[in-house]
């Protein structure tokens, strides 16, 4: 018996095309013999971004996410458009969700998010040199801006109050990169 571990699709169905993102359904063969379905969540990537202020301290976003019925700090964040680069998404969404720009953008890591179900890809950058212009949000869109020191968000994270799991990893990211 191979020791390679692979999965052969048999059949791939698209269950829902949305706005955001698509739901297909992979029926697959795997290399150990078994038959199984796989629900896939098809997502075109997105970014977060750390603006960091003062070396000490970030720029976090406070919002409500209807998916788990209450409001999140997190780091701001945003969806890919058809065929952006994820540097240029950053510089969109810092400025439309934080309102500041930023005079450097620097790509820390990618990572998946939810590999067992989805596509996702985030693509992180620390945001240094900003200058506050103004928020510029989507109409659906009601974000409030939280100024933190970034050993206060790290004490917040550990203490279970910031739930967000790419906020989480783009912190501890960054409490590494400049301790």
């Amino acid at each position: 018996m191979s020791d390679e571990v692979y999965e052969k699709v048999i059949e791939s169905k698209l269950a829902y095309k949305g706005r955001l993102f698509n739901v297909r359904v992979d029926k697959v063969s795997t290399s150990w013999g078994r038959l199984t379905t796989r629900e896939i969540v098809e997502h075109p990537g997105a970014v977060v971004i750390i603006p960091l202020l003062d070396n000490d301290s970030v720029v976090l976003v406070s919002q409500y996410r209807h998916a788990v019925r209450k409001v999140l700090l997190e780091l701001p964040a945003g969806t890919l458009e058809v065929g952006e680069r994820p540097e240029r998404c950053a510089h969109r969404e810092l400025e439309e969700e934080t309102g500041f720009i930023a005079g450097k953008m620097e790509k820390i890591t990618a990572l998946y998010l939810a590999p067992g179900y989805s596509t996702e890809k985030v693509h992180i950058y620390v945001a240094s040199d900003l200058k506050k212009v103004g928020q510029k949000l989507e109409p659906d869109e009601k974000i409030r801006t939280v100024i933190l020191k970034i050993d206060e968000v790290v004490d917040m994270i550990v203490k279970g109050e910031i739930e967000d799991a790419k906020t989480v990893a783009g912190i501890m990211l960054l409490k590494r990169l400049i301790s």
